[in-house]
């Protein structure tokens, strides 16, 4: 198991950013939620899953920051949201215990993980 990274800049470098080939997409559930959801949000409002699959709605890509970013570590959502909205890309982060993941809307994946990919190489 590694340790987790907590200097922005070396969070920024490692990020690695890897594309799902899978499309995902957030739907409100009532009840029981899907046992493939891969996360659920639970407001006041009702409960969010993303769900993988074809559904109805905008699908999104996943985009997975496979360094183990430290939860406490500083910089790295606001580096990569604002280098993906200076794009014109609008994304979602949910992060995890081991690594941040990252829904962008499905047609500008590539172009998403390409500026992901400059970022972490301007930081290397």
């Amino acid at each position: 198991m590694t340790e987790p990274v907590g200097d922005t800049q070396a969070m920024i470098a490692g990020m690695a950013p890897t594309l799902d080939a899978r499309a995902w997409f957030f739907v409100l559930v009532e009840g029981e939620p899907p046992a493939d959801a891969f996360a659920l949000i639970r407001e006041e409002e009702g409960t969010t899953a993303i769900l993988p699959g074809e559904r109805t709605g905008m699908p999104f890509a996943r985009i997975t920051l496979t360094v183990h970013s430290a939860l406490e570590g500083v910089g790295l959502t606001a580096a990569v949201s604002g280098a993906l909205a200076e794009a014109g890309i609008a994304c979602n982060v949910v992060a995890g215990y081991h690594h941040d993941h990252l829904f962008v809307p499905w047609e500008r994946r590539e172009e998403a993980v390409a500026v992901l990919r400059h970022l972490a190489d301007r930081a290397s």
